[in-house]
């Protein structure tokens, strides 16, 4: 059986949601990036809130989504700056990232 990886991404959205639900301000939503629709990926928003989610916290939404950090894996940070047509001036972004695996795996 092959091993199947998956990238999971965690981002402040600055100017809340709209999927899967609409949020009124900034929060952090993290998903699993896979094959198929964007809008099927599983996906977990925080409740509104600027502090980044402690490894705990995601820790628990990955296995919530049905996942777990791969093995070794970490989260990677990385910043870029943000859209220029978001409404406000151009902001640092940080994108968390780290390769993620089904919980199921490997049992029977």
């Amino acid at each position: 059986m092959s091993k199947q990886i998956f990238g999971a991404q965690m981002s402040l959205r600055c100017c809340g949601t709209t999927a899967p639900e609409r949020t009124a301000g900034p929060c952090w939503q993290l998903y699993v990036a896979m094959t198929g629709l964007v809008n099927e990926w599983p996906t977990f928003t925080w409740p509104t809130s600027t502090e980044v989610p402690t490894v705990d916290q995601r820790q628990a939404v990955l296995a919530y989504l049905g996942f777990t950090l791969d093995e070794k894996a970490e989260w990677e940070w990385t910043e870029h700056t943000g859209p220029d047509y978001h409404p406000h001036p151009v902001r640092v972004l940080l994108l968390g990232a780290a390769k993620v695996r089904p919980l199921a795996e490997g049992t029977s």
